[in-house]
């Protein structure tokens, strides 16, 4: 799923998209923005489809996209296979439904592009048959499908065409070059002719010619065939000496190679492929597949957002946390048997660790070697000679790749020499040309005027002479100049060769020192390492001594403090349990009052209940007699009551 997502996002930042997305920023896209992203690349295959999606139905953009990949051919994954749940997707912007689409599209843009314009001439219009017992409608099918038929045909010579690799503009050029140089050619064998027929036994020199002619191409053969058996010494004396050296080292390692060493190197090497094996292989596959597992929970999860990450980050404090607890709870339960084994363990765990290293050390370096060997062997099969002989090896390959390279940029400034001259070659052979023909009828005027006076072939004798000697006055000055140059060239060296030896005097005494110092430093090296080993070896002992004092105070202390609380509990419990008795007395001798004061409370009681009682009566007849007639007045005087009519 991310090598498609990358596929995706960095076809969309190259031509003609431009979009400028990363892998977040393409996986955080809205479903709106995505099937824009989409339509866009369905523009790029279609133009007709080129619009902005937020102008259109949802219904009609699904419509006229499934139309469109259907007529290009695209299949749905298999979890997609139900049409009606890829067009749900298609309409919600689902990722699992748009980034295959955009992924199968952008594999085959120009394919594509072909289908489409392809389509809109091939995919024939569907007309009902009922319309089609209409005469004039069944002819204009007829001659459409005549048409379509016509394009196949013009659009498979067209692509012929352009397959074959031929232009007509290129082939005019051809033609006309030629023709010009036909012309040039029959112009100058004319010329030839004319030239030769005046001399005398010219058949005889023509033949020579052609003698010397074929002569000479015999001697470039000859000297081809020299050179590659040449080549074919050379090779085969370097291969003679690699299979001495070869040779050499076989003998070598069988004169060192005893019984006893040979077992105990294969031992070596079975312990330490069986610790590869059986150890270090299967914890790396097993990293590996939690990490893909990993992975692709994380790509199957929606894009998180800030709030999501903060949430995640106090989980993870959470965790952490939760852990130190665990961490404290289990150092305290630890047993002290076992403390006595955290040296052995913690040596044990420094030795695992180095022997993880060394371990992937030498799959590092088995890769490597694995690595130069297929490149040996597919540098060997690609530079292997026609007659079967293998490539030049060490430092014969590296003198040859040097002396390759700066013939590489020699042949890059000659040929661009050799350009600049042949335009130049072209412009100098036209005035050559004009001039070889105005020599041509100076020369005619001239024969002409030798032949009245008596003096035929004067000017070819005088001009023979005069190229004679120029050509013998090069000649020696070419060779002056050589030995000049020689002899300058000469000092040049020797005066080069002086000043490089007075400059590497002082760099080599330098050398040399430096060379005395790295040997003293690197003595000064091993014994700071050998006393940096044994203090830390030291210091890792004391930490150790002082973690087990740290965990037997922490276990003093944790004990301390549970009979603290203890001690603290009971004293709590001495308490209530004493106010409870405090609190049973009180209640006792209360209880001892009421029984005392019992009979008499008993008898006070029902001398208020009996006064209430004649109190209530005195109020009952109080009421009767204010409700009865009154028929007199009643005065009350003295304590006597009297009823006054």
């Amino acid at each position: 799923m991310s090598e498609q997502l990358k596929f995706i996002v960095q076809q969309l930042n190259m031509e003609p998209f431009r979009k400028n997305f990363n892998l977040i920023t393409f996986d955080s896209l809205e479903p709106m923005q995505l099937l824009q992203i989409l339509n866009d690349v369905l523009a790029e295959i279609d133009p007709k489809q080129a619009m902005d999606i937020r102008e259109e139905m949802p219904e009609q953009t699904v419509k006229r996209m499934s139309s469109l990949l259907g007529m290009l051919k695209y299949k749905p994954p298999g979890n997609f296979a139900d049409v009606s749940s890829f067009r749900q997707g298609l309409v919600t912007g689902s990722k699992p439904v748009v980034h295959p689409i955009l992924h199968w599209l952008l594999q085959k843009v120009p394919e594509l592009k072909k289908r489409a314009y392809l389509a809109r001439f091939l995919v024939k219009l569907e007309v009902p048959a009922e319309f089609l017992q209409d005469d004039i409608i069944n002819d204009t099918y007829h001659q459409y499908e005549e048409l379509v038929e016509g394009f196949k045909t013009y659009h498979k010579e067209c692509e012929n065409l352009r397959s074959s690799g031929f232009s007509t503009a290129e082939i005019r050029r051809d033609i006309s070059a030629m023709e010009e140089e036909k012309d040039q050619l029959l112009k100058r064998v004319e010329r030839l002719k004319r030239r030769v027929e005046s001399v005398s036994n010219h058949q005889r020199m023509l033949e020579q010619a052609r003698q010397l002619r074929v002569e000479k191409e015999r001697e470039e053969s000859l000297t081809h065939q020299k050179q590659e058996q040449k080549n074919q010494l050379f090779q085969a004396e370097q291969r003679l000496l690699r299979l001495q050296q070869q040779l050499k080292d076989l003998r070598q390692a069988a004169a060192d190679a005893h019984p006893e060493s040979l077992m105990k190197r294969l031992e070596e090497e079975i312990k330490i492929n069986s610790y590869m094996v059986t150890e270090k292989l299967p914890k790396e596959l097993e990293g590996l597949r939690r990490t893909v597992q990993y992975m692709q929970k994380v790509s199957s999860e929606p894009a998180m957002g800030q709030a999501d990450l903060q949430e995640m980050e106090g989980k993870i404090k959470e965790v952490d946390s939760q852990i130190n607890q665990l961490i404290e709870k289990k150092m305290m339960r630890n047993d002290p048997m076992d403390d006595k084994l955290t040296l052995y363990r913690q040596q044990a765990s420094i030795i695992i660790r180095k022997k993880e290293s060394k371990a992937e050390e030498l799959q590092e370096a088995r890769e490597e070697l694995a690595a130069a060997e297929r490149e040996l062997k597919q540098r060997s099969s690609q530079g292997q000679g026609s007659n079967g002989e293998e490539v030049i090896r060490g430092d014969e390959l590296k003198r040859l790749v040097a002396k390759l390279r700066s013939k590489g940029t020699t042949y890059k400034k000659r040929r661009q020499e050799l350009a600049e001259l042949r335009a130049e070659y072209g412009v100098l052979q036209r005035t050559e040309e004009l001039l070889r023909q105005k020599h041509d009828i100076v020369q005619q005027k001239l024969q002409t005027v030798e032949a009245q006076k008596g003096i035929s072939g004067y000017s070819d004798t005088q001009e023979e002479l005069e190229r004679v000697s120029a050509i013998k006055s090069d000649l020696d000055e070419k060779k002056g100049r050589t030995l000049d140059d020689m002899s300058e060239m000469v000092k040049k060296l020797n005066s080069m060769i002086v000043e490089k030896k007075s400059a590497l005097a002082p760099i080599i005494k330098e050398l040399r020192s430096l060379r005395q110092r790295r040997v003293e430093l690197n003595q000064e090296y091993e014994e700071k390492k050998a006393q940096y080993e044994s203090c830390a070896a030291g210091l890792e002992s004391n930490r150790s001594k002082l973690e087990q004092e740290v965990k037997a105070l922490r276990e003093e202390m944790a004990q301390n403090e549970n009979r603290y609380h203890y001690i603290n509990s009971m004293s709590e419990m001495q308490i209530q349990r004493a106010a409870g008795e405090m609190k049973a007395y009180k209640l006792r001798e209360e209880q001892k009052v009421v029984r005392e004061n019992h009979s008499a409370n008993m008898e006070q009681m029902k001398m208020w209940r009996d006064l209430e009682q004649l109190m209530e009566c005195k109020r009952q007849c109080f009421i009767k007699a204010q409700n009865q007639v009154s028929i007199g007045q009643v005065i009350q005087e003295g304590g006597e009551d009297r009823l006054v009519l």
